[in-house]
Order: C-alpha cells, then structure tokens, then sequence
C-alpha cells in the first residue's frame, strides 16, 4: 500500500510531467494524466472539461519545445484520504508567474494517479 509521502511523490511526478512539452504536445500522453471527470478553471478564469483541455492542450504555451516552459517552484501536497491528493505550487512561464491547485486521484491501480482538478490564479506584478 502506498504511504502519504509515496501518494504526494507520485502526484508531484505526475504533474510536473504535465508541464513539460513532451507531454503537453501529445494527446495520447496528456490523456493518460488527466482523470476522465477533469475540470479546470485556468488563469484566464476559463473552465475547461477534459475533451476541451486535450484537444487545445497542444497548442497552448508551453507545448513548444523551443518555445517558454513551465518552471515550478514550492511543490507541497497533503493527502486528503486514500488515492486524493492536493498539490499547491507557482509556476512561471515567459515572465508570468501564477499560483496553482491541483488535486489527483488514484481510482485504481491500472489508471495509476490522475489529475481530477486544476486551478491556476495569475500572480500580479510586484
């Protein structure tokens, strides 16, 4: 059985692998992370559902190899019971920096760990 810090190292894995721009560029990959209930609620204030983000998802920023990628910073997380996990961090991306949730869940052991919710709130200048 995995332990609290096992589940939080798995989410954590997970996500920074949906930032990169391997990943990013791929349907089929970025299907693979993204639980089939996914919402997100983007910095623009935008909702989006999982057919939405996997269809758009390879052309938004970050998905370009030569192109300005995510850098997080301040990865945490805390289990919030079995197979849920919440992560809050910030990421810059071309000079813009924003404050994000996520929470992952783990229905099985075949679909492994997957992003359920996405929040991502733009930082203001300082």
């Amino acid at each position: 059985m995995d332990t609290d810090t096992d589940s939080v190292a798995e989410a954590i894995a997970r996500d920074v692998q949906l930032m990169s721009p391997r990943i990013r560029a791929s349907r089929a990959l970025t299907d693979q992370l993204l639980d089939p209930e996914f919402v997100e609620v983007g910095a623009s204030g935008r909702r989006w559902d999982r057919e939405a983000m996997l269809s758009a998802m390879p052309e938004m920023q970050g998905a370009d190899e030569d192109g300005p990628t995510y850098e997080p910073t301040g990865m945490t997380g805390t289990v919030l019971a079995p197979g849920l996990v919440h992560l809050t961090y910030e990421t810059t991306i071309d000079g813009r920096r924003a404050r994000r949730s996520s929470i992952w869940r783990k229905l099985d052991e075949a679909s492994g760990w997957r992003m359920y919710y996405h929040q991502a709130t733009p930082v203001p200048g300082e």
